[in-house]
C-alpha cells in the first residue's frame, strides 16, 4: 500500500470508531428535544469549522472556493437532509426503540451498501467477493437482532439511518474534490441548522424547549467537536484518498465500536450471542475490506505501469533522429575507402 491508501485507511478508521462510540453516547440526549438538539450541535460544528478555514486557509485546498456552484449546493443540500439532520434523527428515534449494538450494527452495513451502489452507479458489477462479504454481515446482523431488543419502529429507524449513511458518502464524494475536506463539512453542517430549526417549529418542539442538563450539554458538545468536526474531517479527507468503496469498508468498525462503548458506559459484558454476531459482522467487513484493499492497490500499480509506458513513449518520441544521409566520419571514410 503506498502512503497515500495507509493515511486513507487510518483517517476512516479514526473516524469510524468515533461515530460507533457517539452511536452509545447518543442515548444520554434522548431525553433532550431531538431536532433542537441537533440544530445547536451543527451550528456550534460550521462555527468551528469556519473559524478552523480562517485560521488555516490552506485546508481549503491549494485553489480556495468561495462558493460552491449550484450543482454543488444542490449535492451539499442533499448531504445536509439525508446524511445529517434526517440520518441523526432516525438515529436517536432508533436507540429510543432498540439496543445501542443493534443500532450500531445495522449502521455498520454501511460498507456493504457502498461497495454495491459504487460500482454499480458506474455500470459495473459488483465484485463477487463484496457479495459474498454481504451474506456474512446479514448473519451476524440477525445474530445480534435476535439476541438484542428491538420493535418495529426501532429497525425501520435504524434501517433508515443505514440508508442516509450510505447516501451520505455517495453525495459528499461528488464533491470533495474541488471543495475539500473541510468546506464540504462547513457547509453541510450550516445547511442542516434551518432544516432542523424548520422541523422543530412545524413539530411544535420549540415549546417544549429547555436548557439542557450538564450532562446534555457535555454529550451534545461531544458530538459537535468530536464526532461531526474531527471525524468529519477524517472521513472526507480518508473518503477523498481511497474512494467511495474502498473507505466504504471501514464502516465496518462502528459495531465494534458500539459494542465496546456500550458495555463500558453500561457496566455489563454483552451476551454471547451479541458478542458472536457483531464478531460475524467484523468478520465479513474485514474480510470484504481486504479484497477491496487488493484492488487498490492493483489499480494504483496498473496506473503506475500505465503512466511509466507513456513517459517511456513521451522520451522516444522527443530523441532526435538521425538523418537519412548524415555523413559521419567513419561513413565518409567508408565511402572514400
Amino acid at each position: 500500500m503506498n502512503r497515500d491508501s495507509l493515511t486513507g485507511a487510518a483517517l476512516c478508521s479514526f473516524g469510524m470508531m468515533i461515530l460507533g462510540g457517539s452511536v452509545s453516547l447518543s442515548r444520554l440526549v434522548l431525553d433532550y428535544p431531538i431536532l433542537t438538539g441537533q440544530a445547536l450541535r451543527y451550528a456550534l460544528a460550521a462555527a468551528l469549522l469556519a473559524a478552523l478555514l480562517r485560521l488555516f486557509p490552506r485546508l481549503g485546498g491549494t485553489a480556495p472556493v468561495l462558493r460552491p456552484t449550484r450543482r454543488e449546493l444542490a449535492l451539499l443540500t442533499a448531504v445536509a437532509l439525508l446524511g445529517l439532520a434526517l440520518f441523526n434523527t432516525l438515529l436517536l428515534t432508533a436507540l429510543d426503540h432498540a439496543d445501542a449494538a443493534v443500532v450500531g450494527t445495522v449502521v455498520g452495513a454501511a460498507p456493504l451498501g457502498l461497495a454495491l451502489a459504487g460500482p454499480l452507479i458506474r455500470g459495473a458489477r459488483p465484485a463477487a467477493r463484496l457479495v459474498i462479504a454481504a451474506g456474512v454481515v446479514v448473519l451476524g446482523t440477525a445474530l445480534v437482532h435476535g439476541a438484542g431488543s428491538a420493535d418495529g419502529v426501532g429497525l425501520a429507524a435504524a434501517l433508515g439511518t443505514l440508508v442516509c449513511e450510505v447516501s451520505f458518502s455517495l453525495l459528499a464524494a461528488a464533491v470533495l474534490p474541488r471543495l475539500g475536506a473541510v468546506r464540504v463539512s462547513m457547509y453541510s453542517c450550516a445547511l442542516a441548522v434551518p432544516m432542523l430549526v424548520a422541523a422543530g417549529l412545524a413539530t411544535g418542539e420549540w415549546a417544549r424547549l429547555r436548557m439542557p442538563t450538564a450532562t446534555e450539554a457535555m454529550i451534545l458538545l461531544y458530538l459537535a467537536v468530536m464526532m461531526t468536526v474531527v471525524a468529519f474531517l477524517a472521513w472526507f479527507t480518508g473518503l477523498r484518498l481511497l474512494g467511495v468503496e474502498h473507505a466504504g469498508m471501514f464502516t465496518g468498525l462502528v459495531p465494534v465500536a458500539t459494542l465496546a462503548v456500550a458495555a463500558v458506559q453500561d457496566q455489563e459484558m454483552p451476551g454471547l450471542a451479541q458478542t458472536t454476531g457483531v464478531l460475524v459482522v467484523a468478520a465479513g467487513l474485514l474480510w470484504g475490506a481486504a479484497g477491496a484493499l487488493r484492488g487498490f492497490r492493483a489499480t494504483a500499480a496498473r496506473s503506475a505501469i500505465l503512466r511509466r509506458s507513456a513517459g517511456n513513449a513521451a522520451g522516444s518520441s522527443r530523441q532526435p533522429r538521425q538523418p537519412a544521409d548524415d555523413l559521419t566520419p567513419t561513413r565518409v571514410r567508408n565511402r572514400t575507402g
